[in-house]
């Protein structure tokens, strides 16, 4: 997803003029043809994260359309309150881009996991936080944040990351799309965790079970209309994500679901509130706290005695 937020961010730059990029020290030379294209125009700002907020801020109330990245565990925990009082305080149009999101950075240890960066900014007012799912969502996210205007929070992962779309859709914030259509139960998915999402919905389609699928690529605002529409072809939604149980997207869907009496079955998978210690693959990581698509399969199973058929 980085190349093609790198392919892209060049592209839109060609077309506004007031388009920054600000770069905490992260993936210098990717960002070389960006900067000869447009002198003046691309910062490394260094290890100095907090600081490269508060300079986006003033630039957006300059009039410009700042984006700033690095990796998202150093980009939201380190910058909680620059990013509260500096954009959301002030409704400052400012994309904030978090990469590595998840457990993406698995490999470099516990210091790069980002697994509470969406329940520290989900509770910031003004925050718009869109998780894409594969490039093609990725591409269409940035595109559709810089138009929004505002302070908002795109999670991506790394590079290499599988394609999903064959094609761009018509992508909105705040509405989440639909990839396959199922019975009885339908798995809600956000950002990354995707392509392991359609492995899952694959493998149940091999054991005869049709399950639902759907991309919630906006975590906020959330799509409301969405989850009444499954809640009544559905029996059961499955959250998947790769974030903490506690704080989530999970946690968004339950609150929305208890808040105005959904009648619908919830089961949220999720990285467990335990610290992960140790470095690991990305891959392995996920098997290790069930996120991988075997673990969801499974971890579903157990609970269809329970709520699959249940009568409504």
């Amino acid at each position: 997803m980085r190349k093609t937020f790198v392919e892209e961010i060049t592209a839109l730059a060609k077309e506004d003029e007031k388009i920054m990029m600000l770069m905490g020290d992260i993936g210098n030379l990717i960002f070389d043809d960006f900067d000869e294209q447009f002198p003046g125009r691309f910062q490394n700002c260094g290890i100095a994260e907090q600081e490269m907020v508060g300079v986006a801020a003033g630039l957006s109330f300059q009039g410009f359309k700042p984006v700033v990245y690095t990796i998202a565990s150093f980009m939201t925990a380190r910058c909680l309150e620059q990013i509260k009082i500096d954009l959301c305080y002030h409704n400052a149009n400012v994309v904030v881009l978090g990469g590595g999101g998840g457990l993406t950075y698995a490999s470099l240890g516990g210091t790069h996991h980002s697994t509470d960066d969406i329940g520290m900014l989900s509770v910031l007012p003004d925050m718009t936080i869109v998780c894409p799912g594969d490039p093609v969502e990725m591409r269409m996210a940035l595109r559709a944040l810089l138009k929004r205007g505002g302070p908002s929070y795109l999670r991506f992962g790394r590079s290499g990351e599988p394609v999903v779309y064959d094609e761009e859709y018509d992508f909105q914030i705040g509405k989440a799309h639909e990839l396959f259509c199922g019975v009885d139960v339908c798995i809600l998915s956000t950002g990354n965790i995707l392509p392991e999402a359609v492995k899952a919905v694959e493998k149940f389609s091999e054991m005869g079970n049709r399950v639902g699928l759907c991309s919630f690529h906006t975590v906020k605002p959330l799509d409301h209309e969405m989850i009444f529409s499954l809640a009544k072809r559905y029996n059961v939604l499955v959250t998947v994500e790769e974030h903490n149980l506690n704080g989530g997207f999970g946690s968004l869907v339950s609150s929305f679901i208890t808040d105005n009496g959904v009648d619908v079955g919830l089961m949220r998978i999720a990285v467990p509130d335990v610290f992960i210690h140790g470095a690991n693959s990305q891959k392995l990581a996920r098997e290790m706290v069930g996120l991988d698509s075997e673990s969801i399969v499974e971890r579903i199973l157990k609970c269809r005695d329970e709520y699959w058929e249940r009568e409504r």
